[in-house]
């Protein structure tokens, strides 16, 4: 989804969001690709799930925010684009803009597809998983870590998707988003 639509919903008037911004320096090969996990209480509290890629942000508004358990499959909604420089949003959008709400960050890393862990090999992995409608990462920030899959659901609504933990050593069973233990306390044994 091109930037055009991230703009169209936004008055940059009235909101302290990023315009188009700075483009990553991974774009030009060499360095991990970031992602952000944004906490977002707008009309109804959600996850912002963003993967940079080429430039941008691909995005997913994720209701139940991510899970370290693996038996849960949490919907993934894939919302615009958003300019790299989101990555580093927190603040509030005010009452009357898109997305009206307080913003923080999470979760923040970098992270890399499965099969791949340098950048142009894992951007072409991700181009392709993202038109196929599989796309398996591993991640490596504060409370995510591991592997993580998307996977877009078959249905009439080509947005819809499911992030999923896969069974790996930094998988919790039984882990809420909402309990006490920060996943950061088991991150990397």
């Amino acid at each position: 989804m091109p930037l055009k639509d991230y703009k169209e919903k936004r008055d940059f008037g009235s909101t302290t969001e990023p315009g188009s911004g700075k483009k990553p320096s991974s774009s030009a090969g060499g360095k991990d690709l970031v992602f952000v996990v944004q906490k977002h209480y707008a009309s109804h509290l959600h996850y912002d799930f963003r993967l940079e890629l080429d430039g941008v942000l691909k995005s997913w508004a994720v209701p139940k925010g991510p899970s370290l358990d693996p038996s849960e499959k949490h919907l993934a909604v894939m919302v615009e684009d958003h300019p790299y420089d989101y990555k580093d949003f927190s603040g509030i959008i005010p009452e009357g803009n898109y997305g009206a709400g307080k913003v923080e960050i999470w979760d923040e890393g970098t992270y890399h597809s499965l099969n791949a862990e340098e950048s142009e090999g894992s951007r072409e992995e991700i181009r392709a998983g993202l038109k196929k409608g599989h796309v398996t990462i591993i991640m490596d920030g504060e409370k995510l870590n591991g592997e993580f899959a998307l996977i877009r659901l078959k249905d009439a609504k080509a947005k819809n998707w499911l992030l999923i933990k896969k069974d790996d050593k930094y998988a919790v069973r039984g882990w809420k988003i909402d309990q006490d233990k920060d996943p950061g306390d088991i991150k990397k044994n």
